[in-house]
């Protein structure tokens, strides 16, 4: 691994280089906030799924591209003023010592869930009119489902036993399956969100990321209708003319690899 001066070298090295690309680079000199924010959101999504494939190299790839954009936000701050990128550290620094009393204070916590609690708590204090206000709008449903619970739960607002949860899902479930028989689609609709949600409320109480499980899962359906369309194609046939019995037999090989 690089030694201190090595890593503070490189990301010096990072920061003359974007320097110089917004000076010299037509493309570069063009960019905004707005015009780069779908392209991080693009570079998070591929950082994700380096990170779900165990593919190391690919996450290092992926790390640099995001802190490329990182140091591309912070010099677009610098040139009207607002802030660089020795403001953006420094100020993530210090919310970090802040809200680690147990590591630069005299609190004392006994395991991760005083550290969530303390952490939602000295938000609050700082001015947070809800523990709520740290959920992006713009995540997915299921992302923010999880963050939510996530949330109320670090002030406390939660089920005390995994058993509870899931009494929770098979109400949830009834309910579901009670406005499917009575065919009204909004409320379909509704209570599926609510399975949904104690769905991922459980998941939280089993230490299971449900993004990761539910990606793992696409993944794995994905490659199994891979593999049907290849073989498929190996016997020139086409999947619209072949029986779901007869697409089952790849299928189920497909389960084997």
């Amino acid at each position: 691994m690089n030694s201190r001066p090595d890593q503070l070298k490189a990301f010096d090295r990072l920061l003359t280089i974007m320097d110089e690309l917004r000076e010299q680079c037509p493309w570069d000199k063009k960019q905004t906030m707005q015009s780069l924010r779908h392209l991080t959101i693009e570079e998070t999504y591929e950082l994700g799924d380096a990170i779900l494939d165990n593919d190391l190299e690919e996450v290092k790839k992926e790390l640099g591209d995001l802190m490329l954009h990182l140091v591309f936000y912070a010099k677009v701050g610098s040139e009207t003023n607002d802030f660089d990128i020795a403001d953006v550290l420094n100020t993530v620094c210090d919310k970090l010592i802040h809200r680690h009393p147990h590591i630069y204070g005299d609190v004392k916590v006994e395991n991760e869930e005083d550290v969530k609690r303390n952490w939602e708590n000295l938000k609050l204090k700082e001015g947070k009119k809800s523990v709520l206000e740290g959920v992006p709008k713009s995540l997915p449903a299921l992302v923010k489902a999880s963050r939510i619970q996530d949330k109320v739960a670090g002030v406390g607002f939660d089920w005390e036993q995994p058993e509870q949860v899931w009494e929770k899902v098979e109400e949830e479930l009834s309910e579901f399956k009670e406005e499917v028989q009575n065919g009204n689609q909004d409320a379909m609709e509704a209570e599926f969100g609510d399975v949904l949600f104690s769905m991922v409320n459980y998941a939280r109480f089993l230490k299971i990321n449900p993004e990761n499980a539910l990606e793992r899962t696409n993944k794995k359906f994905s490659k199994r209708f891979v593999y049907l369309e290849e073989k498929a194609k190996s016997l020139n046939k086409d999947l619209k003319d072949m029986t779901l019995t007869e697409m089952d037999v790849f299928w189920e090989e497909a389960k084997k690899l």
